[in-house]
């Protein structure tokens, strides 16, 4: 079946968490991705993560579906290379410090010189311009300056500090929100013919995802967890982290046909929290999400991340699947995470190996001959993959 994006050619310089996702969101939805590294290979090959044969977790489970090839753009024939490449890409992604890109000659400007509608994503922390453009950023950054980090030690408890919130929120969230923008500019040039500068920041990505408190505020102008602490819950909402058997279980709020139906079950004239939680107490948590849901309460039980591997609903659609690797074998990882009837999302293999596809693209490509290729290999330019 067609892919929505596999006539797009997106040249990805991303790395650690941020851009990866982004790209891979794109190699997803059928664009041909080619990940341009140093020689060395870029930072998010040694982590985050714990390493596996050389290569850090996080690497492998971000940059699947993609093309590798090695470039030093320190030297002149590098910037030279990718100047070729830009000749046939529709999109360039990157996420290094403002600045640093333009100094390489390889900035927006610079760029559509070369290819005047191509579609050229910076990704950053802070921003292109602004106080704190140049300042560094990852994921827990853009968290605590938004507010989520203060609102999720809060939603643990009114009186709790602040929280760091997990799996790297800060980048992931916007990375999703710079392929939707990508995708945004491709559906603009297919209208218009005309490419442009997409700026996509963590900070203002994160603060948009915090406007439910942000409006509260300026509403009320006071701070909408000191107004919750005020008024606290109603024993009656039936809301939170409820411990049982064998872990934990969430309850996300319930339904006035709920409580009635559970009301007559119990045979109480009142359902709190509290009496919940008791009953749950002796159930494990498969029991326990079996009893919320029979009530149609909203909940799940609580996992830690390679639960749902074995989970039915999971399983039942196929959520993870198995992608080939030429050095770790095989692995599972989360599948595209929306389905199209038409245009199916798909990621076919796992992370790239550094410099795997170098010769495949210098020569398909960029028409290169192998002599012609192997002078750049003897010359440090670029790194050729060999099993």
């Amino acid at each position: 079946m067609n892919k929505i994006l596999e006539d797009i050619k997106v040249l990805d310089f991303t790395h650690v968490w941020f851009g990866p996702y982004c790209t891979m969101m794109l190699a997803g939805l059928g664009a041909d991705v080619i990940t341009v590294e140093p020689p060395w290979g870029n930072i998010g090959r040694l982590g985050p993560g714990e390493l596996y044969k050389g290569t850090s977790t996080s690497f492998m489970a971000l940059n699947c579906g993609k093309k590798s090839i090695t470039i030093d753009v320190k030297k002149p024939e590098g910037i030279a290379l990718v100047k070729e490449l830009v000749k046939e890409a529709d999109v360039v992604v990157q996420n290094f410090t403002p600045g640093a890109m333009e100094r390489l000659g390889l900035g927006y400007d610079e760029l559509k010189k070369i290819k005047p509608n191509i579609i050229y994503a910076a990704l950053s922390g802070f921003g292109q311009y602004g106080p704190y453009s140049r300042y560094g950023s990852y994921a827990a950054v853009a968290e605590a300056i938004s507010g989520h980090t203060y609102a999720t030690g809060k939603g643990i408890d009114i009186d709790h500090n602040p929280v760091t919130m997990a799996g790297a929120q800060g980048d992931i969230g916007p990375g999703v929100f710079a392929a939707f923008s990508i995708v945004a500019a491709i559906r603009h040039r297919d209208k218009t013919g005309k490419g442009q500068m997409i700026d996509v920041n963590q900070v203002d990505t994160m603060v948009s995802f915090n406007s439910c408190e942000t409006v509260a505020y300026d509403l009320f102008k006071e701070s909408p967890i000191a107004r919750r602490k005020k008024r606290g819950r109603p024993p009656s909402e039936l809301w939170g982290i409820v411990k049982v058997k064998d872990g934990w279980v969430q309850i996300a709020g319930s339904r006035p046909k709920a409580v009635e139906e559970m009301k007559a079950k119990l045979g109480v004239e009142e359902v709190t929290l509290d009496l919940v939680k008791e009953k749950l107490s002796t159930m494990t948590r498969k029991e326990a999400f079996e009893w919320l849901v029979s009530f149609d309460v909203p909940s799940a039980p609580i996992y830690e991340a390679y639960e749902g591997f074995d989970d039915p609903h999971l399983k039942a659609r196929k959520t993870f699947i198995e992608v080939p690797h030429p050095v770790a074998g095989t692995y599972r990882i989360p599948k595209f995470p929306a389905e199209f009837s038409e245009t199916p999302g798909e990621i076919k293999t796992g992370a790239i190996v550094l410099g795997q596809h170098t010769e495949e693209i210098l020569s398909k490509v960029l028409k290169k001959t192998p002599k012609q290729i192997e002078e750049l290999e003897q010359n440090g330019v670029v790194t050729i993959w060999r099993p």
